[in-house]
Formats: structure tokens, C-alpha cells, sequence
């Protein structure tokens, strides 16, 4: 691959003569400090390291998801991250989108974010029914989180409840401040699991972790299968039981035109490295190709079609 124009370097910017330095591939991650920002930056060093051959990366920091897609739609990025439930609303023209996301594909399912909502042990919400009127942190603006967030919201309002809960649009420091400080009574998440930031404060601020598994079959009813059950298990956070919760799978996107060489390359390095890459992001995720191929509604790009059936048939 690193020769002539067979090489990536010559499907991202063509040959005259002497073969041109590729140009690296935009990479829509999220804010300093998150997951899916840990993520672009591991997959960066690892496509840089001798021996890997991908294209080069370079990743852009977001607001996350909505943005992302956002950034996808307008070509000033190549690759993205997003949740699976904003990526169906980008390509069916769905709230937050005003139309279709054109040319949007996936390359792969690469893990599953856990819908976290926690309060202070010692307070008095101990279910999300009880978050009417009260302030909720409830994920940044152009988040997944502040989408899957609204949607549960939303439903709770649809159950009777008095008043709509108090949305605030903030990311994932700022909200744990925020419940730290009491300026919030219950903050949303969705990540992997254990995540850092959320780990370090319940060693420092007992809480109660809200289960939220009860509203997945009235979210697939509405939205489709892009949303699941599953559990943070008993251990994890000082969790005595495990909670049922919203599961959200993550994609790994491009837009279309990106050269298929180039996102043969790309899984090729994804694969070899799954571990180093979900390292920072989800303790104890696998990256399977069974796994990574689920990506709904979304097409995969026909480079990422050609690398399943080169090894995998």
C-alpha cells in the first residue's frame, strides 16, 4: 500500500509524476477529555505507528454526535462518531435534522454507550417520575446524550408528571460539577462503563443510580431497534445490584466519497488495534465483526462491505 497509486496516499489525492502526500481524513470525535475524543486520538497514533499503513487521521474535537453528523453533512469532515439513534435520525431527516443527511455510511458498530441518570443517594428523587420540575443536567448541546436525554424527558412528562423536568445543556464536567455543587438534582450520561469522571465522583458523593430499562420498549416503539436493555452490573460505581438502563450502540461513519482503499485500511488498523482503541473509551468491550456490521438502518460504505468479505466471507 505504500507504493506508486495503489497506495491510500494515491486514492486520497490522485498521482501526477511523483506520488502526493495523502491528505489525513478529518475525524469528527467530541470534546477534550471524552470518550469518543480518546478514541480518535488513539486511532490517530495508531494509523501513524510504522506497520499499520492507514490513511492519516485527523481528529477533530466536537460537541459530540448531533455536531458530528452536522460537520459530516456539510464536508468538513470525512469520519465520525455518533450515536446509533442520531445517526438514523441524521438519515431520515429526523428532529434534530431539518432534512436527510445525504451520503452518510458506517464502517462499523464499534461499542455500546450505557444511559447513566443519577442523583444524590441522600435526595429526593429515586426514580426519573420524580425529576418533574427539577433541574437535570442533561448532556451538552449537539450531544447524544442531551437527544436520548430529552426523549426520556419528554416521556416522563408524557407520564402525568406535574411540571416538564428543567433541561440544562451541559457536557459531562460540567454537569458533574453541577450535581456536586447542587446546582442540578439529577445528571444524564450515556458512555461506556465504568466511566472516569462518573467512577471519581461516586467515590466522593454517595448515589443512587435510576433505573431507566422500563422506558426501551416504548423508545423502540417510536424510534426502532437502535435502543436496548442492558445493565450496569452490580460492582461498578459501588453498585450493590445491578440496574437496568438504555443501551445505545456507537458507529464509527464516513461520508461516501471517501475512497474505499482508504476504509479498507482504516477496519484494517481498527481491528488490529480494537484494544488499544476502546482502552480509554469501555472496560471489557470486544470488537466483533458480527458485532460491528449492526449498523441499522445506515449502510455500510462499499469499502467497509469489501473488507468484511476479504475476511470474513
Amino acid at each position: 500500500m505504500g507504493a506508486g497509486c495503489g497506495a491510500v496516499a494515491s486514492a486520497l489525492s490522485g498521482c501526477a509524476g511523483a506520488p502526493a502526500p495523502a491528505r489525513p481524513l478529518r475525524f469528527a470525535t467530541g470534546p477534550e477529555g471524552g470518550p469518543y475524543n480518546a478514541f480518535g486520538q488513539a486511532l490517530a497514533r495508531a494509523v501513524a505507528e510504522p506497520g499499520d499503513h492507514g490513511p492519516r487521521i485527523l481528529p477533530v474535537t466536537t460537541a459530540a454526535s448531533v455536531d458530528n453528523l452536522r460537520q459530516l453533512d456539510e464536508g468538513t469532515v470525512d469520519l465520525a462518531l455518533a450515536m446509533a439513534d442520531v445517526a438514523e435520525d441524521a438519515l431520515l431527516g429526523r428532529e434534530p435534522f431539518p432534512r436527510p443527511v445525504t451520503g452518510l455510511t458506517a464502517l462499523a458498530r464499534v461499542y455500546v454507550n450505557y444511559t447513566h441518570l443519577l442523583v444524590p443517594a441522600d435526595g429526593p428523587v429515586q426514580e426519573a417520575g420524580a425529576l418533574a420540575g427539577r433541574p437535570v443536567a442533561a448532556g451538552a448541546a449537539g450531544s447524544g446524550v442531551q437527544v436520548v436525554a430529552g426523549r426520556i424527558l419528554r416521556a416522563v412528562g408524557r407520564d402525568g408528571a406535574a411540571a416538564a423536568p428543567l433541561e440544562r445543556p451541559l457536557g459531562l464536567a460540567e454537569s458533574v460539577r453541577a450535581l456536586r455543587g447542587g446546582e442540578v438534582d439529577a445528571l444524564f450520561w450515556s458512555g461506556g462503563v465504568p466511566t472516569p469522571a462518573l467512577a471519581a465522583l461516586a467515590r466522593e458523593l454517595p448515589l443512587r443510580f435510576l433505573p431507566l430499562d422500563t422506558h426501551v420498549g416504548p423508545l423502540r416503539e417510536r424510534y426502532g431497534p437502535v435502543y436496548t436493555a442492558v445493565t450496569l452490573p452490580a460492582g461498578v460505581y459501588g453498585l450493590a445490584e445491578p440496574v437496568g438502563t438504555i443501551g445505545v450502540g456507537n458507529y464509527l461513519l464516513a461520508r461516501r466519497d471517501v475512497p474505499r482503499e482508504a476504509v479498507r485500511a482504516l477496519l484494517r488498523v481498527v481491528f488490529d488495534r480494537w484494544r488499544d482503541l476502546l482502552r480509554e473509551v469501555t472496560a471489557g468491550a470486544r470488537l466483533e465483526p458480527r458485532f460491528a456490521i449492526s449498523t441499522g438502518r445506515v449502510p455500510l460504505h462499499p469499502g467497509a462491505v469489501a473488507h468484511y468479505r476479504s475476511v470474513y466471507g
